[in-house]
């Protein structure tokens, strides 16, 4: 495997031990989008509208600031980029992260966690924060076992 990166975001931990799994199973290096404001219980309310989450995701220009760490994106050809499902796509700290670094020539693929629902029009909404970089649809990795993951990086 090339030079790989495992970044993720986890808004409440299922989507880090997800990515604990798959950096360990690829040997590959692990880095965390933290938000700048970590999200509460309240935050995550997706029941309500009013809520953080609910209303980033119905603005999809917004872009929520995360923590100033330097991913080093320059020294890896392949980023693993897992999150939660929100909303049927990628949460919009995911496109942070993408618009803050140069993924020119990267292949970035994608592995989600998901109360139920799929990628939806996730590809779709990313691509644009990542001209240059080749995203592909990955995996719905939601109760995925050490195998499943092993065997699921290992064919990348």
């Amino acid at each position: 495997m090339k030079k790989t990166l495992v970044a993720y975001f986890s808004a409440s931990g299922t989507t880090r031990k997800v990515a604990e799994m798959i950096a360990e199973a690829g040997d590959c290096a692990l880095y965390e989008i933290t938000p700048k404001e970590l999200y509460t219980n309240d935050d995550l309310n997706w029941m309500n509208k009013k809520s953080r989450s609910s209303v980033e995701m119905s603005d999809k220009k917004i872009r929520p600031q995360i923590t100033d760490t330097d991913a080093h994106i320059e020294e890896y050809d392949t980023i693993i980029l897992g999150f939660p499902i929100w909303w049927y796509v990628a949460p919009t700290i995911v496109n942070t992260f993408l618009e803050k670094y140069d993924f020119s020539g990267k292949k970035i693929v994608l592995f989600a966690t998901s109360g139920g629902s799929g990628f939806g029009n996730t590809v779709k909404e990313l691509k644009p924060s990542a001209p240059g970089a080749e995203i592909v649809e990955g995996k719905l990795l939601n109760r995925a076992n050490k195998q499943e993951i092993e065997k699921w990086v290992k064919s990348l």
